[in-house]
């Protein structure tokens, strides 16, 4: 009966608009006074949620990402991606997926990653002649698939939450990354002839050597990651501050575009970004804490039941709870309320852990962009300034794409485990 009232008081000053950090805190404080537990359960909690060392990754990639956005690497990978493929039928669409891939695996952050492909694309895209809606489909559907490519803060947290390698969490994502992408290839190709959309001119030797000279900075980075978690050079942590340490040298050394006090700003934005993630998670072990001693997990081991002895279903179904935890909560408080609950059914079916993580992620990067609410299709959206009952009309196809990207995810776990399982991480 107190975890209804939980659950009502968090739903209730969500719609109220208060931040989801503070009414789940809130809400949960409700829950361990009307449960008579102790009040001290609090304080511990949020110091137990918040110690991992694996966390301080977070910062640094964050500050990196953040960084090297304010130089200018984003459209140094952008122009490489339109001259990859931008000459094709549709190209300039599939560059907005390329670019995507490239820029994900230097931001970190699925917001940013919206906000800087669909400032910097929506326009290119409206200028040639692509409609508002497929413009802003491109940039949600891109998006939601770049959320695979590491080094994303959903992945380190994920990792904390399921006590997974983050090393091996990250080298699981490059591929399911591409094969999405490959999907959305495919809707782009039919669109572009179905709808006859124009396509660059080729691009000259000169100019694709200038293209690939200047996306060689930015590119270091996820060579650098790729090479580094798959000889085990380095830990996720380390890799942060390697990258990190790689962002303000190529910004006093190489761009010069950055001054100290914007330097020192990007820093502030950071830290504020990071406290808001920890202060999350922290807030949410009193909740894993409520579901554990309302017997929860066993109440939905015990509902699961019928669907451990095909474990690609368990998966969908919880990739569909997933879904919509996401598109109304936004990916992290989705992640941190839902997962610690489903976890410990998924490892005893036998679903392997870096598995289910991916197909979590890709889940949860599905979840922000899905109609009517999710929070990155609105941000794309706004940068095309069209509404969502226009958008859905032409957006379904490129949905279908990301939902057969994540069933070919869910079939063929190999697809996720063939890396960590060449670089020794797994067996």
């Amino acid at each position: 009966m107190f975890f209804a009232a939980v659950v009502i008081l968090f739903a209730g000053l969500v719609a109220l608009s208060m931040p989801i950090v503070f009414a789940l805190g809130l809400s949960g404080s409700l829950g361990l006074a009307l449960g008579n537990f102790s009040l001290q359960k609090l304080p511990s909690s949020l110091v137990a949620g918040s110690q991992s060392w694996v966390l301080l990754a977070i910062p640094t990639f964050v500050f990196a990402g953040n960084l090297m956005e304010r130089c200018g690497m984003s459209y140094a990978l952008m122009n490489l991606a339109r001259v990859l493929v931008g000459w094709l039928r549709g190209g300039l669409g599939m560059s907005v997926v390329l670019a995507e891939y490239f820029f994900s695996g230097i931001s970190g952050s699925t917001i940013a990653d919206v906000s800087a492909i669909g400032a910097m694309l929506t326009p290119p895209m409206l200028r040639a002649g692509y409609t508002r809606e497929h413009a802003a489909s491109l940039v949600a559907s891109a998006t939601a698939m770049g959320i695979l490519v590491p080094p994303a803060i959903f992945m380190i947290v994920l990792g904390q939450i399921t006590d997974t390698s983050v090393v091996g969490i990250f080298l699981a994502g490059f591929i399911p990354a591409a094969v999405t992408a490959l999907c959305l290839f495919a809707v782009i190709l039919i669109e572009a002839h179905r709808l006859g959309w124009p396509k660059d001119a080729r691009p000259t030797w000169r100019q694709f050597g200038l293209a690939l000279r200047e996306s060689l900075v930015p590119m270091v980075v996820p060579v650098v990651i790729v090479a580094g978690f798959y000889f085990g050079v380095f830990t996720a942590t380390e890799a942060g501050a390697l990258v990190a340490f790689y962002a303000i040298a190529a910004a006093f050394l190489y761009y010069r575009n950055v001054t100290l006090s914007e330097m020192l700003a990007l820093v502030y934005e950071s830290a504020l970004l990071t406290a808001a993630v920890m202060f999350l998670l922290a807030v949410a072990s009193v909740y894993q804490f409520l579901l554990g001693m309302l017997g929860v997990p066993l109440m939905l081991g015990e509902l699961l039941q019928p669907l451990e002895t095909t474990p690609w279903l368990f998966l969908l179904a919880i990739s569909l709870l997933v879904m919509m935890f996401g598109m109304v909560l936004e990916g992290l408080p989705a992640a941190v309320v839902l997962i610690p609950v489903v976890f410990p059914v998924a490892k005893r079916i036998g679903i392997h852990p870096i598995h289910f993580d991916i197909v979590l992620t890709a889940a949860v990067g599905i979840g922000l962009f899905l109609p009517p609410m999710g929070v990155g299709l609105l941000m794309a959206l706004r940068f095309a300034d069209v509404s969502v009952g226009r958008h859905l009309k032409v957006y379904w196809p490129y949905l279908v794409a990301l939902f057969t990207g994540l069933l070919l995810l869910i079939l063929f776990p190999e697809i996720t485990l063939v890396l960590p399982r060449r670089a020794g991480l797994i067996r």
